[in-house]
């Protein structure tokens, strides 16, 4: 399985799994080292830690648990029909000797939930037809407006992350656009 390296995510994550079963291992034991919990808790938690990026299925979570278990490095306790997960004494001199590996997967989750955050307020405006607080009746005739709006945000996305020359090359264009709207199309007559 092939990794991807650059792109709008930027570190390598595997594509399909995004882990390596021993990295996804250490990341829900340093989980449970913070507080017990049930396997779908850790699903969402990883969810949420990414921005939605990365979402194990149960079919990931649950193998990975019950090797935790076998191996003497979590415990589960029974509750009805769910199974609560906590770390042992085994467990946490894992992570305290896998600690900086952790702490350097738990930020690039960080990361990419920042980024993926970032990308789901630009498309939020693309879904709502109009940007927050306009009232989207200037857009009922404005198909071509729309598609430019469109293809303004696409080029903005794929050039993201940019570097600052490139930030201020950017916004420039779109200040010279934006006055060039304000003016009717009249040329700039301030010297």
């Amino acid at each position: 399985m092939r990794g991807f390296k650059g792109g709008m995510f930027g570190e390598a994550f595997r594509m399909g799994r995004k882990f390596a079963a021993g990295d996804l291992q250490l990341v829900i034991l340093a989980l449970l080292a913070e507080q017990p919990r049930h396997g779908y808790e850790l699903i969402k938690l990883l969810e949420e830690r990414s921005g939605g990026f990365y979402v194990p299925s149960p079919g990931v979570i649950y193998p990975a648990l019950t090797y935790l278990e076998e191996t003497g490095l979590a415990e589960v306790e029974n509750e009805g029909t769910k199974k609560l997960y906590r770390i042992t004494e085994a467990g946490r001199r894992r992570v305290e000797e896998n600690r900086e590996m952790i702490l350097h997967t738990l930020a690039k989750l960080e990361r990419i939930g920042e980024k993926m955050a970032y990308v789901k307020r630009v498309f939020e405006t693309d879904r709502h037809g109009a940007d927050e607080g306009d009232d989207g009746d200037f857009m009922q005739d404005g198909g071509d407006i729309r598609a430019a709006r469109m293809l303004l945000r696409s080029a903005l996305r794929m050039r993201y992350p940019w570097s600052k020359p490139e930030a201020a090359r950017i916004a420039g264009i779109l200040e010279r656009a934006a006055t060039e709207i304000l003016q009717g199309g009249r040329p700039d007559t301030r010297g």
